[in-house]
């Protein structure tokens, strides 16, 4: 029974995804893909919750949580760049490189969906925080936060040693463009 009313919700879930008014067709398609891309994830939360599934930690954030404020050795933009391209590709663009609003409302919705069906899928465990505890599921996740934590200070600390040396983006923050007289 729990099981059908799971199926039931996801595919109403999905099902209001492709039904939401956008302006374009593109805007349904970005939608569709994050949905799509995302309902594996979605559906893997228990598994995560029991430690059968783990994400792994990027190798660069284990390196840069045993030495966020280490310097460059040679301290050039160069360096630094090399150090900072595999930091992105593990977090992600840095705050001064994203894009605000970007996201259509058929993204929007098919993350909104994707949340509701971990919720539902997570809701399943009894006793879930007890379980998470007792499989290592909750230990695995602070290492990642707290690796995640520490690649980000690494980044913001590499990017402060670009800038001081004056170079270019991505070895330094990259500048906004505002309009004149503002």
């Amino acid at each position: 029974m729990r099981m059908r009313l799971f199926l039931l919700l996801s595919l109403l879930a999905l099902g209001a995804c492709a039904s939401l008014p956008s302006p374009g067709a593109s805007d349904l398609k970005d939608g569709a893909e994050v949905t799509t891309a995302g309902l594996g994830n979605a559906l893997a939360t228990p598994l995560k919750d029991v430690n059968v599934v783990r994400d792994e930690i990027p190798p660069v954030l284990l390196e840069a949580a045993k030495g966020p404020y280490a310097r460059p050795n040679p301290m050039t933009c160069a360096r630094i760049t090399a150090l900072l391209l595999p930091l992105n590709g593990a977090l992600g663009p840095d705050v001064d490189e994203m894009k605000v609003d970007t996201e259509s409302l058929g993204e929007q919705g098919g993350e909104a969906a994707l949340d509701a069906i971990a919720d539902f899928a997570a809701s399943a465990i009894p006793y879930r925080g007890w379980v998470r505890k007792l499989t290592g599921a909750e230990k695995h996740e602070k290492r990642m936060r707290a690796a995640i934590a520490a690649g980000e200070v690494r980044r913001a600390y590499l990017k402060g040693l670009g800038e001081q040396l004056k170079c270019a983006p991505p070895a330094a923050p990259a500048r906004r463009k505002t309009p004149a007289g503002k």
